[in-house]
C-alpha cells in the first residue's frame, strides 16, 4: 500500500475513520475530508502515531457545490495524483432541507456531492495506479420509491425513503461510472457496509426513529466490522479488475431490480451533470488547474 494516495470523505467518524486509521497503518497517503474542523484535527491528532505515511485534512461542506469545487481546486494544487477515493460521507435526515442550491439535502449531499467531487477528481485518478473508486451505499436503497423527476426535490419528503433513494443512487452512479473509466483502468464499485453502530443516525431528532435505532442498537456491527468491506474493495487483490458491482461482506450481491437497471443510471446520471452544473464546473477547473 506504500506510495499510494486515497481521499475519504467522512473520515473523522463511524466506518470512515476506521477505513482511514487501518489503510494509513497500511502505509498509504490518506486526505481526509470532513466537513467540520474541529473534529476533522482531533482524527488527524489521533491518526498520525499509527501512520506509516503522509496524513492531509480538508474540509469540505458535501452539501455545498461551491465547496466541493474549492476542495477540488485545492486537493490539484496539492497532489499530482489519486490512487483511490473513498466515497463514505453520508446521512439520514428527518426533517426537509434544501442545499444551497435548492436539492433535498439528503439526495444533495449523499449523490449530488458524491457524483460532482468524483467527476472534478478524475483526472487525478486516471493518473493514479490501477486507481479504485469505493462509495458506500445501503441495502435500505430497497425500500426507494424511485422517480427521477422529484428524487432531488423535497415535495413529498419522507425521511427513510429520502435515504433511501439516495442509497439507490449511490449504486446506479456507480453502475454508469464503472463504463465510463474502464478505458483509463479505474475501477468502481459501491457497498452495504451493515447496520452499523455509529452517530450516522445523528442528523434527525425523530422520536420514533431514535427509538428504533437504539433498541436495534445492541445488535449492530462495530465500526471495525462494517468498515471491512469498504477497506476489502479499497486494497483486495481479488478485485483489481472487479467493477460496477454492489458488495455485502465482501462479496458481490445483486441489488434490487431500479438499482440494475441501466436505463436509471444513464438518466440519472444526464441529469447529475444539469443538477451540479458538471461540464461549466469542470472547465472551471480546468483553468484553475
Amino acid at each position: 500500500m506504500s506510495n499510494k494516495i486515497c481521499l475519504i470523505t467522512g473520515a473523522n467518524s463511524g466506518i470512515g475513520k476506521v477505513t482511514a486509521r487501518e489503510l494509513a497503518k497500511a502505509g498509504m497517503d490518506i486526505i481526509l475530508v470532513c466537513r467540520n474542523e474541529a473534529k476533522g484535527k482531533e482524527t488527524l491528532a489521533e491518526l498520525r502515531p499509527l501512520a506509516k505515511s503522509k496524513l492531509d485534512l480538508f474540509v469540505c461542506d458535501l452539501a455545498n457545490q461551491e465547496s466541493i469545487v474549492q476542495l477540488a481546486q485545492q486537493i490539484y494544487a496539492s497532489y499530482d495524483h489519486l490512487d483511490l477515493l473513498i466515497n463514505n460521507a453520508g446521512l439520514i435526515l428527518d426533517k426537509p432541507s434544501l442545499t444551497p442550491e435548492g436539492f433535498e439535502s439528503t439526495f444533495g449531499i449523499n449523490h449530488l456531492g458524491t457524483f460532482l467531487l468524483t467527476n472534478l477528481l478524475l483526472d487525478l485518478l486516471k493518473k493514479g495506479n490501477e486507481a479504485r473508486i469505493v462509495t458506500v451505499s445501503s441495502d435500505a436503497h430497497k425500500w426507494s420509491k424511485w422517480n427521477l423527476n422529484e428524487v432531488a426535490h423535497a415535495a413529498h419528503f419522507k425521511s427513510l425513503t429520502a435515504y433511501a433513494n439516495s442509497k439507490l443512487a449511490n449504486i446506479l452512479f456507480t453502475r454508469e461510472l464503472a463504463k465510463r473509466v474502464k478505458e483509463f483502468g479505474i475501477t468502481a464499485n459501491s457497498l452495504h457496509p451493515g447496520a452499523v453502530q455509529t452517530n450516522f443516525g445523528a442528523g434527525t431528532q425523530n422520536g420514533w426513529f431514535v427509538s428504533l435505532f437504539n433498541l436495534a442498537r445492541p445488535f449492530f456491527l462495530t465500526a471495525e466490522q462494517g468498515a471491512q468491506t469498504s477497506i476489502y474493495l479499497a486494497t483486495s487483490p481479488e478485485v483489481k479488475d472487479v467493477s460496477g458491482l454492489y458488495f455485502v461482506k465482501k462479496k458481490p450481491k445483486t441489488p434490487s431490480k431500479e438499482a440494475q437497471s441501466d436505463l436509471n443510471a444513464q438518466q440519472l446520471w444526464q441529469k447529475s451533470e444539469e443538477w451540479t452544473q458538471l461540464p461549466q464546473r469542470l472547465k472551471e477547473l480546468q483553468k484553475v488547474s
